[in-house]
């Protein structure tokens, strides 16, 4: 495996690893912001471990920074590099579809990860490999809805949700899932507001201290990562109000800590080790000429207080 990796396209390239063979296929990734969460930290090293593993895998790594015009260049970087495959994840599902569109059009197959692009892209894009967000919104608001009731408030209760990065894909089908999926499990549980937490701790707790400003009575959290919710309960704590909630998604070390302090109800458990390997066995597959599904899922199952010893904790 021969490994390029650049944090931006003026940084110097540093080669690792042995020499490629000589059919190597070239993978080039950009990544949406591997400094921002230990999910992103934890996915870089498993995919570069990965592609360490395949001695008929050369993988360019790069990091947009969060910064949309900088993954733009990436790509066109390395359209220009004609590497063999593109792994993209996302900064923006929208804004990334003209970049996509020029792989396809340079018969480079795009797997994008963890996040979808927009549905106006599909047609530029082999796969997408990663959760069903969708999925992973209606079951966090299955479990918010069955703690309701086990308490008998299903009736009356109020919540609040933190949600992602505004325009992310991720969170707006997290959002989305648990928007559509509350009213038919609780359909009198009142949604009070959203704001954006940008999948920051600090950013989570300053807008849950804004909540408890605003709100006498709030029964529920529901964050679109433990990171955020985390954040949330801070705020909570901080402010000494009690009898709160808490559900997440992608269950991190903290949320699953708090989960066994008693302090954090539920999540989804979600591996960003399966998430690199899943991508970067995509695009092999792919150009070995394999089936592989348009939208390749891997499970992310409910996680509770109630069966949260069935899973490890989570390493990021």
């Amino acid at each position: 495996m021969n490994l390029t990796r650049k944090m931006a396209l003026a940084c110097t390239t540093a080669v690792l690893g042995t020499a490629a063979a000589a059919e190597t296929m070239t993978i080039g990734i950009t990544q949406n912001n591997v400094g921002v969460d230990s999910y992103q930290t934890t996915y870089e090293k498993a995919f570069i471990a990965a592609a360490e593993a395949d001695p008929d895998v050369e993988v360019v790594v790069l990091d947009a920074g969060g910064d949309v015009a900088r993954q733009i260049a990436q790509v066109e970087d390395l359209i220009q590099q004609e590497v063999d495959a593109i792994i993209i994840w996302p900064t923006n599902g929208e804004a990334v579809i003209p970049a996509v569109r020029k792989a396809h059009q340079a018969d480079i197959p795009v797997v994008v990860t963890n996040s979808n692009i927009a549905e106006a892209g599909f047609d530029f894009i082999a796969s997408f490999s990663g959760p069903d967000n969708i999925t992973q919104g209606s079951r966090a608001a299955e479990i918010m809805c069955d703690k309701f009731k086990d308490m008998g408030i299903e009736d009356e209760a109020g919540i609040v949700q933190i949600s992602g990065q505004p325009g992310y894909t991720t969170a707006i089908e997290r959002a989305k899932g648990f928007e559509d999926r509350l009213p038919e499990v609780c359909p009198n549980v009142t949604l009070m507001e959203t704001q954006p937490g940008d999948w920051n701790r600090e950013k989570a707790q300053q807008v849950m201290e804004a909540f408890l400003v605003k709100y006498d009575d709030i029964d529920g959290v529901y964050a679109g990562d433990d990171n955020m919710g985390v954040g949330a309960l801070n705020a909570v704590k901080a402010a000494g109000r009690d009898g709160i909630i808490f559900v997440g998604a992608t269950n991190f070390a903290v949320g699953y800590e708090a989960m066994a302090a008693g302090d954090y109800w539920g999540s989804i458990y979600q591996s960003p080790v399966d998430d690199a390997e899943a991508a970067l066995q995509t695009a092999i597959d792919i150009l070995n000429g394999e089936d592989v599904p348009f939208l390749n899922y891997f499970d992310t199952p409910k996680i509770t207080q109630d069966n949260m010893g069935e899973f490890t904790k989570p390493v990021f």
